[in-house]
């Protein structure tokens, strides 16, 4: 006969040994009175046959929260630099619900405290959250609304910096959008995010968070990127919002630097070695006015061998205004044969719509002017924009359609080929594939 064992809370971080094995997790409620539910340190969810089950221990109870003392601590100081932090969704912004197994929303500033306490010893935070987003979800509109809540914190002179919490898989657009809507920034704007949500030991959103706290408390005046440099929990990379990609679906230091440096090393102590130029915090405050436009008529396709031009009649039989295409190598896309992209591409061009090239390859920068094909596609009208990321090219593409006034062929070539925020790099090395 079985020896009875305490029962767990949902919450728990137990032990059950089995018949067989060992398994160390966080207790879980369970639908099934036959299976016990456990959430693993890995993250993963396993169900646990009752019968098997020798003995549970419990390791550590769920910590019963104290409201009276998290809502004492929660206040703001007013001795602490001031950091508005603006929670968008994504992985970041959750936490393990005991009882389904997954994980909820974390919007409200106590419960965020309750999680992160870290970054309120660092500065006083105030909290607010315009919308809770699987950044799958996100759309310019989206973009638009942060923007503007952003710049009234810029405007506020009691405020050293700001934070976004986003999710992974569309920070770089967002990063992007936020860079040219914003223009000149008086203090930083920070954009991090997690991988891993913050039950699992390998969490990464705690490192994430200090850093970002001490990058907007830094002297750094720009739309960046904050977040794992390595595996490894040594120190975050600050990148350029117009110049980072996700280049990995799970690993914690997702994001890189393309064809640029990273702006800085940010270690958890609140040290910061700059790699990179940047631009810094001016010594007199000034207002920023944000420039939230964008649009929608635009997309960004990818060139792949054997593909039909007829795609383009798509967009031009659904009025869109302008397309980015990731062409192959230093500028092509086929050019002889029954998929000949030319004749389409100048007939698209000649009845309005704008094309740009941007480079499939995402390291390195387009060249028109090497090999013949190229330059025949050239003289159909397709601006090639150098070393810009897709990604940036159709956020840009979009922004600057958003204006009435620079729309037109030569208008809108002259803004695409400007460097509003960064995105295209006049030097390229061999150590950013590093």
């Amino acid at each position: 006969m079985k020896k009875p064992f305490k029962k767990p809370e949902a919450g728990d971080k137990i032990e059950v040994i089995l018949n067989n094995r060992t398994e160390k997790g966080i207790f879980l409620e369970s639908h099934d009175a036959g299976i016990l539910l456990l959430k693993l340190e890995n993250g993963y969810n396993i169900g646990l046959k009752k019968e098997d089950i020798k003995e549970i221990k419990i390791i550590e109870s769920k910590k019963s929260d104290n409201k009276n003392e998290t809502e004492e601590k929660f206040e703001l100081s007013h001795k602490k630099p001031l950091i508005d932090f603006i929670i968008t969704g994504g992985t970041i912004s959750s936490k393990l619900d005991p009882s389904t197994g997954g994980v909820k929303d974390l919007t409200n500033p106590k419960e965020f405290f309750s999680v992160y306490p870290e970054i309120f010893n660092i500065a006083d935070v105030r909290i607010q959250s315009p919308f809770m987003k699987w950044s799958e979800n996100m759309d310019s509109n989206d973009w638009i609304r942060i923007a503007k809540i952003v710049e009234k914190s810029l405007n506020d002179e009691n405020v050293k910096g700001v934070i976004i919490s986003h999710g992974t898989d569309t920070l770089h657009y967002t990063s992007s959008a936020l860079s040219f809507m914003l223009g000149k920034l008086n203090k930083p704007v920070v954009l991090t995010y997690s991988q891993r949500s913050s039950d699992r030991g390998s969490a990464d959103s705690r490192m994430n968070l200090i850093c970002s706290a001490y990058a907007a408390l830094s002297e750094i005046a720009e739309v960046i990127l904050v977040g794992h440099a390595n595996m490894n929990d040594e120190y975050c990379y600050a990148l350029r919002g117009t110049k980072v990609r996700k280049m990995h679906t799970s690993r914690r230091d997702t994001f890189r630097p393309i064809n640029c440096k990273p702006v800085a090393k940010i270690f958890p102590n609140g040290k910061i070695e700059f790699i990179s130029e940047y631009n810094k915090k001016s010594p007199s405050f000034f207002k920023v006015k944000s420039d939230a436009v964008f649009d929608e008529k635009t997309a960004l396709i990818k060139f792949y061998p054997g593909q039909s031009p007829d795609i383009l009649d798509y967009y031009l039989k659904n009025k869109y205004k302008g397309l980015i295409i990731e062409f192959v190598g230093i500028g092509q896309v086929a050019n002889q044969g029954k998929n000949n992209w030319i004749p389409k591409l100048k007939e698209a061009i000649e009845s309005g719509m704008l094309i740009y090239a941007a480079p499939q390859t995402l390291y390195g920068r387009l060249d028109p002017y090497v090999y013949e094909s190229a330059r025949r596609i050239l003289e159909t009208g397709v601006v090639y924009l150098e070393d810009i990321l897709p990604e940036t090219a159709l956020v840009k593409l979009g922004w600057v359609l958003g204006h009435k006034e620079w729309r037109g062929s030569v208008a809108t070539k002259m803004k695409m080929l400007e460097n509003f925020a960064g995105e295209f790099n006049k030097k390229l090395g061999k150590e950013f594939l590093d």
